[in-house]
């Protein structure tokens, strides 16, 4: 890594330790349920302009989007964090906190790295150094559960749509150390069932529904899966009937599958859409609806994707102090890689508990989370020579 990137970055952050400690209480205490990020929006659009940007609005997906010009104007990169939240509250978020940790739902997941992005876009709000091209930073919606990434989704078609090519593509999201380069695909169903139901004894041998549902996932689980590429099932949830002695009429169920391989999630449609046929006996009325569809990467590896792979292993080792790990999973950054733009999700704080009413982050890693999310904005973009070590 560029040493002077490094020198300014690590600078930054213990000066800006203090700031960013207070901007992330007021920010983890605003309720974001995934599709009603509204009033997070709102004070991330504020805080941005008060911090000195010209170019920032709210797109019609929800998105915050700020853009800083660089030397062209057709070409950016871009560098997002999700507003959402697990938690459904819509009042203000319980939030506490210790000498070393703070907790709230949400706080790592993902409003501390949306903090550290916040940041290091004031340091560039401020400081402007010369950019090889456009730089947008992005306070994204609906990355979590069935918000099905359409923040995301939406951003990137409107950028293509406006004729601009997306360089690359960072997302901060998880945990110091965690380096997601390949992207976990997954679609999700609701499977509902309706039968006549009726009488336990008197109507014996009518078609249950919750017998139907069942029917569904013990042939989901037994699937046999790929061979190639990690690929797993699971049932997240199943409800139905009324009465112990009552023939169910109704059941439903939530499921999903996932693969960091696009052939192995086609795979699993076919074999799902044969299970949920042969489920349709009696009068069972089985219906089955697509509710999350998160793409896999491309099978080739993407040209410009390993350098910029290098650029954040280099980053979080050297300003986030951890070995970079490699995973899979599923991110804003699915968006992307299935489009065939480089793009990967680095985590910039520690912490623990992620999706639980008690998630915390360590706040002595906010310090190095925002030199390493500054440094990396600046390697990615900034014109060579400017920062000297």
């Amino acid at each position: 890594m560029d040493q002077g990137i490094s020198k300014t970055a690590k600078a930054y952050a213990r000066e800006a330790y203090e700031e960013e400690l207070e901007l992330l209480r007021r920010l983890a205490k605003i309720p974001a349920p995934s599709g009603k990020e509204g009033r997070r929006a709102a004070f991330v659009k504020t805080w941005l302009e008060e911090a000195g940007a010209d170019k920032v609005f709210i797109d019609p997906g929800g998105n915050v989007i700020c853009r800083i010009e660089g030397a062209d104007r057709h070409t950016a990169s871009v560098f997002s964090a999700h507003m959402d939240v697990v938690a459904q509250d819509e009042e203000t978020l319980p939030l506490r906190e210790d000498k070393a940790r703070i907790y709230a739902p949400g706080v790592g997941d993902d409003t501390a790295n949306l903090t550290g992005l916040l940041m290091a876009t004031k340091w560039i709000l401020v400081h402007r150094p010369r950019l090889k091209h456009d730089m947008w930073v992005v306070a994204n919606t609906c990355e979590e559960g069935l918000g099905n990434l359409a923040g995301t989704r939406r951003l990137i078609v409107d950028l293509k749509e406006a004729g601009l090519e997306v360089a690359d593509f960072t997302a901060f999201d998880l945990y110091l150390g965690q380096h997601i380069t390949r992207a976990v695909g997954s679609h999700r169903w609701r499977v509902e069932v309706e039968t006549q139901g009726g009488h336990s004894w008197e109507d014996a041998g009518r078609q249950s529904a919750v017998e139907s549902v069942c029917r569904v996932v013990e042939g989901l689980y037994a699937i046999p899966l790929p061979d190639e590429g990690k690929t797993t099932v699971n049932v997240g949830a199943i409800e139905g009937g009324g009465a112990v002695n009552a023939i169910a009429s109704r059941a439903s169920a939530l499921l999903e599958y996932r693969s960091a391989r696009q052939e192995n999630l086609d795979y699993m449609d076919e074999k799902f859409k044969e299970i949920v046929r042969s489920a349709r006996t009696g009068d069972a009325d089985v219906e089955v609806k697509l509710i999350g569809d998160r793409p896999a990467s491309l099978a080739s590896q993407l040209e410009g994707q390993s350098g910029l792979v290098d650029l954040g292993d280099e980053a979080i080792r050297a300003l986030g102090g951890v070995e970079p790990a490699h995973q899979e999973s599923s991110t804003d950054a699915n968006i992307p890689l299935s489009l065939g733009v480089p793009a990967h999700t680095v985590g910039a704080v520690s912490g623990a508990l992620l999706h639980t009413r008690e998630e915390w982050i360590d706040k002595q890693s906010l310090e190095p989370g925002l030199a390493l999310v500054l440094g990396l904005m600046l390697s990615t973009c900034a014109e060579g020579g400017q920062m000297k070590g």
